[in-house]
């Protein structure tokens, strides 16, 4: 596979320091990027997190029947829309019941905004765990990490990890408004027999492309597609976006699209991100890249454990065929707030990405503790500014 070598590993005038994320923000140029690429995102000043948690918000939440401050521990890993001329924030939330990573119940936050920056919550989450028929795959741990988008007649679509603290599966739902959502399962539950049922499943990108100023869901050879996976970038098609057939090779296995490598920052982990985007260069997804262990064919520039965001190219009529990715990521953690909480190794992790008001907004978890957003302006593609 072909893999991008180009002015990125020449203009970053400070070099990252060996243990920490990167150098200081104010200290850095944003690297070069090649014309397929979205980007340059920069934070903007003095605005992140644009969401933290709340202690004061309660749920009366119909599994335990007790009233749950189900924001009170993190609020992290968004999903984005625009719909009303505003940007809804879908963002995974957590109460305080329970021990660690993936030991709290999560549910799925709504925000709006005019501006893609000032935030106004609602005091309730609008998907969660419930007396339901999804009940066996999100109780106790929940609903986790979505990425949503829209069809050009105004339904969105949902994809989200459901939780039952024994497998993650990737669940679909789908709306009107945002608000009311209609859980359809699985999403790999019918395919192949249920071959894929009861393996475990994150992490779904959407393909999506601009129409007018809009970014909605499209299709290629008729089928609906999305990349999917956490340890490698896999794919699957659908032609009613609830049941969806994963991409397989001749003897039945998953046909891998694109995998972590040795000694970068997604030596650990390629996982898909917000929905990709069809362009006039091919496919992009931006994914989260995990780096490796100190020792372990990791990337030395960025610290043991870190997830960066990167970007990958894909062929727009054939969406299997891998073309190029960055071997640098064009967003790495600097800010404190994504270096410390839940997860203190550092973590941006992308996955809310829109289209407004003629800019890019990039939504994403900071150390799985809070929401914050990176903003590309293509009108104003300046390389520099903090990463």
């Amino acid at each position: 596979m072909k893999l991008i070598r180009n002015a990125i590993n020449t203009l970053l005038l400070v070099p990252a320091l060996a243990g920490t994320a990167m150098a200081q923000p104010s200290m850095q140029v944003i690297p070069s990027l090649p014309s397929w690429a979205l980007g340059y995102f920069v934070r903007p000043e003095g605005i992140n997190p644009v969401i933290s948690p709340n202690a004061a918000s309660l749920f009366p939440d119909p599994m335990s029947k007790k009233p749950v401050a189900w924001e009170a521990n993190f609020t992290f890993n968004p999903a984005a829309a625009v719909k009303d001329g505003k940007i809804v924030v879908l963002y995974r939330s957590e109460d305080k019941l329970g021990e660690g990573i993936g030991g709290h119940t999560s549910r799925l936050g709504y925000a709006e905004s005019s501006d893609g920056t000032t935030m106004k919550r609602r005091p309730q989450p609008v998907l969660y765990p419930a007396d339901d028929s999804q009940k066996e795959m999100e109780w106790p741990g929940g609903c986790e990490d979505p990425r949503v988008a829209v069809t050009e007649d105004g339904t969105y679509v949902v994809l989200y990890t459901q939780w039952n603290r024994k497998l993650p599966r990737i669940g679909v739902a789908t709306s009107k408004d945002l608000l009311h959502w209609q859980k359809w399962g699985p999403a790999f539950k019918k395919a192949y027999g249920g071959k894929f049922y009861n393996m475990a499943t994150k992490s779904a990108s959407v393909l999506t492309k601009l129409s007018g100023d809009r970014l909605v869901m499209t299709k290629i050879n008729g089928a609906y597609w999305m990349y999917w996976g956490e340890d490698n970038v896999y794919g699957a098609t659908s032609t009613d976006l609830v049941n969806w057939t994963p991409v397989v090779e001749s003897d039945g296995s998953l046909k891998k699209l694109m995998s972590p490598r040795k000694n970068y920052f997604d030596s650990h982990l390629t996982e898909c991100g917000p929905p990709a985007v069809l362009t006039s260069k091919g496919i992009v997804l931006l994914y989260n890249g995990k780096n490796r262990p100190s020792g372990e064919g990791n990337d030395p520039n960025y610290t043991a454990n870190s997830y960066c965001a990167g970007q990958a190219l894909f062929d727009a009529k054939d969406p299997t065929k891998f073309i190029a990715r960055l071997d640098k990521p064009f967003l790495v953690p600097t800010a404190s707030f994504e270096k410390s909480g839940q997860y203190p190794a550092g973590t941006v992790f992308i996955e809310g990405l829109v289209y407004f008001k003629k800019k890019w907004y990039l939504y994403y978890g900071c150390a799985d503790s809070r929401v914050a957003v990176a903003v590309y302006d293509p009108s104003n593609p300046v390389n520099h500014g903090s990463r």
